[in-house]
């Protein structure tokens, strides 16, 4: 089995992540807890890719919009599709992190990092308050990264115990209740 085959076999693995972690946000009305780091919040927001099929018979459908507005998402995760890509927006002790998150190869596409104080510096920056800058944006990117690969943990943990089928049967349910009510 070559490369592409192999991430084409196990794709439904970050899909389920993505489903999973969408209702989980909404599980707490989108706060999420990580373990030994507290509550995050965790927004599905704007932007949102499904894919049905396989190949040449790969039907996609973008929907994008306020939360409250994407029951065509929610819809067609009703119907069989699975999601593909989403912008979240995460939120962790006042810092806010915003970027799509590709399923497939967990790739982050349009980070914004937090605005810090630094960010706004004109050209008279000295080469320490520059590296200062630099090293607090290296940090912030670190941060997030370790909160999407926490919230992966989270998941694989669940996703592998025996806790699984009740869990799936609760995203189920969501997946249907929500739905019939938007």
């Amino acid at each position: 089995m070559d490369l592409v085959d192999l991430i084409t076999e196990k794709r439904f693995f970050g899909q389920e992540f993505l489903t999973w972690l969408w209702w989980k946000s909404e599980e707490r009305g989108g706060s999420v807890e990580l373990e030994g780091q507290g509550d995050i919040i965790v927004v599905f927001e704007k932007h949102m890719l499904l894919e049905y099929g396989e190949a040449d018979y790969n039907e996609r459908l973008v929907c994008s919009g306020l939360q409250t507005e994407l029951k065509e998402a929610r819809t067609g995760l009703r119907t069989g599709k699975k999601l593909e890509q989403a912008r979240l927006q995460i939120i962790k002790d006042e810092r806010e992190y915003n970027l799509t998150l590709g399923a497939t190869f967990f790739e982050f596409r349009n980070v914004k990092l937090p605005k810090t104080e630094g960010a706004d510096q004109t050209a008279e920056t000295n080469d320490a308050e520059l590296e200062g800058v630099v090293l607090e944006r290296i940090f912030l990117l670190e941060e997030l990264v370790k909160i999407v690969n926490d919230l992966l943990r989270m998941f694989a943990e669940v996703r592998t115990s025996d806790k699984w089928p009740e869990e799936l049967a609760r995203v189920r349910s969501w997946v249907h209740k929500s739905a019939d009510s938007v």
